[in-house]
């Protein structure tokens, strides 16, 4: 085996299945019933951008999507004597089918997965998927040829092309091969080529309620208290990726954490600061460091938000936070400044990373930055 053989995969979030696993979709139906109205009417584009929040399903619907059209005979093809039957309702293959078996091994041939790869040693992967292996379509196109079936190719995540894998991908679009749906994950769409967008059909997919939320981290594997599970629809933002995150580093705890510290503002608690700054620090720290600022910027916008609406967050992330948002928050022009203040203590805090400042340094950094503001 090699140590490239070794890699972590680069298209799976930690603790969850990988999206081709993941059988189920929640809370998409809107996205699924047009990508099957498009299907029935016999005129399928070649080229599906799917977007929306981190998190949400784009992958496994991706997924789906694929098992679907390398299972299911194209419209036309069913006009017999009888005419054409009723067009599908689901997007559903069963698990047995042998196509279906086929994806959840990747040996299904008329499937291509591009996604980042290994560097040149081997050692790590890449990060952006480059355009070597782009290069490696041409295989594949060579080889599924033969059958004149139905081909598919995911890209997860069309946001890490780099500029060459980019173009080529840009010049598959622009003439694709016969039969070949390609499908586009797409976190953020708007960095993309403007020609890749133009060349492609969007489907949106939105953030999940509280209900599909918890149904689909169930689905995971993942089942949390029912106290949790507010805090998760607050902090996840309707995102089962960013759920399983916050559960597998312990998120909820640690958002009660910045929350505390906040209650002490105008007079920051400074032991309370130095102890939250010092539990960052260190070998082994990196995603708790990422996971507080983040979950830092959070709160700021949320108490932007509050300021600015006058109205309290539909679900509180932790016990006494909507008290706590009133309070710092209280009016639109305080809501502004908080927008302002989160603008610039993000703007810090990458630029601290930039410089290899060190952790617990621009965690201090950080929260005095916005005791200052407020």
């Amino acid at each position: 085996m090699s140590a490239a053989d070794t890699l972590p995969q680069p298209d799976i979030v930690e603790g969850a299945p990988h999206p081709r696993e993941t059988l189920q979709l929640f809370g998409q139906e809107p996205a699924e019933a047009e990508f099957l109205t498009a299907f029935a009417s016999g005129r399928l584009h070649h080229g599906w951008l799917l977007t929306g929040p981190r998190g949400v399903g784009k992958a496994t619907l991706a997924w789906r999507i694929a098992r679907f059209l390398l299972a299911t005979p194209d419209p036309q093809e069913n006009d017999g004597l009888f005419g054409a039957p009723p067009p599908p309702e689901t997007l559903e293959i069963a698990p047995d089918h042998p196509v279906a078996r086929r994806v959840q091994a990747l040996s299904e041939p008329g499937l291509f997965l591009l996604r980042r790869g290994p560097t040149d040693k081997g050692d790590r992967l890449a990060d952006q998927i480059r355009v070597a292996e782009v290069r490696k379509l041409k295989n594949f196109f060579a080889l599924s040829s033969a059958d004149g079936g139905r081909r598919v190719v995911i890209v997860d995540s069309a946001d890490e092309l780099n500029p060459n894998a980019a173009n080529a991908i840009l010049k598959l679009l622009e003439e694709p091969p016969a039969r070949t749906t390609l499908l586009l994950i797409s976190h953020q769409p708007a960095r993309l080529l403007p020609t890749i967008r133009s060349r492609c059909r969007a489907l949106r997919l939105a953030p999940l309620g509280p209900d599909d939320m918890s149904r689909a981290l169930a689905e995971a594997g993942t089942e949390p208290e029912d106290r949790d599970l507010q805090a998760l629809a607050a902090l996840a933002d309707g995102s089962v990726g960013a759920a399983l995150r916050l559960l597998h580093q312990d998120g909820i705890a640690l958002y009660r954490e910045i929350l505390s510290l906040m209650a002490t503002l105008p007079a920051l608690d400074r032991p309370r600061l130095l102890a939250l700054s010092d539990s960052c620090a260190g070998r082994g720290k990196e995603a708790r460091r990422d996971l507080l600022l983040g979950l830092t910027d959070l709160l700021t916008a949320r108490l932007a938000r509050a300021g600015v609406t006058g109205a309290p967050p539909a679900f509180e992330a932790a016990p006494g936070e909507a008290e706590l948002l009133a309070r710092l928050s209280p009016d639109p022009q305080a809501g502004r400044r908080w927008a302002t203040l989160a603008q610039t203590a993000g703007d810090r805090a990458r630029h601290a990373r930039a410089v290899n400042v060190d952790p617990a340094a621009m965690v201090t950094d950080l929260f005095l930055h916005l005791q200052t503001g407020a």
